[in-house]
């Protein structure tokens, strides 16, 4: 019998699942209501990065007498780059599209509940609804910029994350609410686009949850950049006052800027699921999953930022991937490899960038752990060198009694390309000397990972 799969939410998570689903034979319904790829996949993920990616051409030309070329002085396009963004996130919600289409995934443009445990409620965008009785069904609606009581964005002055790609204007002045990963990508974008940038740091340092030694190279990378760092200050509102917007702090200190971005994190879209109807457990807005992403109700799962997993798309990705997997039987009659979320690499594509994986040496200090720390700074490597860029290093923990590489970071170019490596070895238990003894190419920046291994 055929089984049949409802999915509500086509992010990444949900793209993922029906994709394999389909493929395994099951008959796939998928509701989105917004885009197919997911709301911060695609209005947030992607076009920051494409941003990123238009700041980091700005700067190398700004050193580009550093390559041995004239220097030259670019400005930027605000409608070019509008219709640069708006091509790259159609081509991809086209793929997706197209992906699904081909496994003979219907796709819903609409909003999807649960009536109970086995019946989901299409409300498609034109208003007509549409029930569907499923056998097994994943809940992967994602998440929202998290807005406090004390600011009302106006999309003008007053951004939220997806007010900024790109803003109706450069900002002359810019103030950043929040110091996580968010934060100091927005930092690093418009810093590289020509504004003048105040970030706010409630904390002692930017990046708290990350390696003090990497949140510090940042930091002096975004003073060198003329950033001013506001330390150990808390927003309590943000006002529009004509032309300017003022940012006051609960230690007092007050910033007036052209504009504000609020990036303090995320809140999963689960109201209006239906969640009680079909007994699914829920605990500030997450629904708990277990090691195979099923709910306290086996044949719901729940996947992505639902889930309260890392807020991450390639964990969404996989998680979507083993679903399908799992609720098909797959994991039955052959090995099946439970996600570990601790092995989950990411990176932060601010200048240079910052990407880490596995066991940090903060978090083997904090916990008494015995570990081996080597570290290399890219002013040794050749092709640093070549870049004229030679910020940054790769730092490498592994286990002192067996060399087994237990995690890592990198601070520099190409920094979320070269983490890849160490996750692998992070994921597959392989050792410093399985590292050390690869020939990699020469010159590159990934010889530097070879050294650390050493």
């Amino acid at each position: 019998m055929t089984t049949r799969f409802v999915v509500i939410g086509g992010g990444p998570a949900g793209v993922a699942a029906a994709t394999y689903a389909a493929r395994l034979g099951a008959q796939v319904t998928i509701i989105e209501r917004d885009v197919i790829g997911g709301a911060a996949h695609l209005w947030d993920c992607i076009p920051s990065k494409a941003m990123i990616a238009t700041g980091g051409a700005l700067s190398f030309l700004g050193r580009s007498a550093g390559m041995g070329l004239q220097q030259v002085d670019p400005t930027i396009d605000i409608s070019n780059l509008d219709e640069r963004l708006k091509h790259i996130m159609g081509d991809l919600e086209d793929k997706n599209n197209e992906l699904l289409m081909s496994q003979n995934v219907r796709i819903v443009a609409g909003t999807g509940r649960l009536l109970d445990d086995k019946t989901v409620e299409a409300t498609h965008n034109d208003g007509t609804v549409e029930v569907f009785e499923a056998d097994k069904i994943l809940l992967s609606t994602g998440s929202r910029p998290r807005i406090p009581e004390w600011c009302h964005p106006d999309g003008e002055r007053i951004l939220t994350t997806r007010d900024a790609y790109p803003p109706p204007e450069i900002p002359e002045h810019l103030t950043v609410v929040g110091s996580g990963v968010t934060g100091v990508e927005f930092v690093h974008m418009f810093a590289s686009l020509g504004s003048d940038v105040t970030l706010i740091v409630s904390r002692q340092h930017v990046l708290p949850d990350k390696d003090p030694e990497v949140a510090y190279e940042l930091e002096k990378n975004f003073i060198d950049r003329g950033v001013n760092l506001l330390k150990g200050a808390r927003s309590t509102s943000i006002e529009r006052v004509d032309d300017r917007v003022v940012v006051k702090c609960n230690d007092g200190r007050v910033v007036e800027s052209s504009h504000a971005i609020l990036a303090i994190g995320s809140i999963p879209n689960s109201e209006n699921l239906g969640l009680d109807a079909a007994g699914v457990e829920h605990e500030w807005g997450f629904i708990p999953i277990d090691h195979n992403a099923q709910s306290n109700v086996p044949h719901i799962y729940a996947a992505g930022d639902l889930s309260g997993k890392l807020p991450l798309s390639s964990v969404a990705t996989m998680q979507g991937r083993k679903i399908a997997e799992h609720m098909l039987g797959m994991h039955a009659d052959r090995p099946h490899r439970h996600i570990n979320y601790s092995k989950a690499a990411s990176a932060i594509f601010t200048e240079p960038e910052i990407a880490d994986v596995g066991v940090s040496e903060a978090e083997a200090f904090a916990h008494g752990r015995k570990v081996r720390v080597t570290k290399v700074p890219f002013s040794a490597s050749a092709k640093a060198m070549i870049n004229d860029d030679v910020r940054g290093f790769v730092k490498l923990i592994s286990d002192p009694a067996t060399g087994v590489v237990l995690g890592g970071s990198i601070v520099g170019r190409h920094a979320a390309e070269l983490i890849s490596v160490i996750a692998l070895c992070v994921q597959n238990q392989l050792t410093v000397t399985d590292l050390a003894e690869t020939l990699f190419v020469h010159p590159t920046l990934s010889e530097t990972l070879i050294e650390a291994a050493e």
